[in-house]
């Protein structure tokens, strides 16, 4: 029998989770001081975890045009802008 196509990826236990353990529960609390020792650990409030979309950059494309132009040259009008 072959092995399933996402158990040979490497990261695949890195993605992203929406459920915390507790552990992990405890801690961001901590951080945010909504929590502290001596509380109970049973019936935590909770808490929010987001995806963060750290791979989203900017196209490098609008970045080079503005970089090569000259000094002294004119920038380029857009439509619909006025400067």
């Amino acid at each position: 029998m072959s092995l399933d196509r996402s158990l040979k990826i490497k990261g695949a236990l890195s993605r992203h989770r929406n459920v915390l353990t507790r552990a992990e529960r405890i801690e961001k609390l901590k951080e945010e001081e909504r929590w502290s020792e001596g509380e109970s650990l049973f019936a935590l409030p909770k808490v929010a975890h987001r995806k963060s979309h750290a791979g989203r950059k900017e196209a490098p494309a609008k970045k080079a045009v503005t970089e090569e132009a000259a000094p002294g040259a004119e920038t380029p009008k857009v439509e619909g802008k006025e400067s």
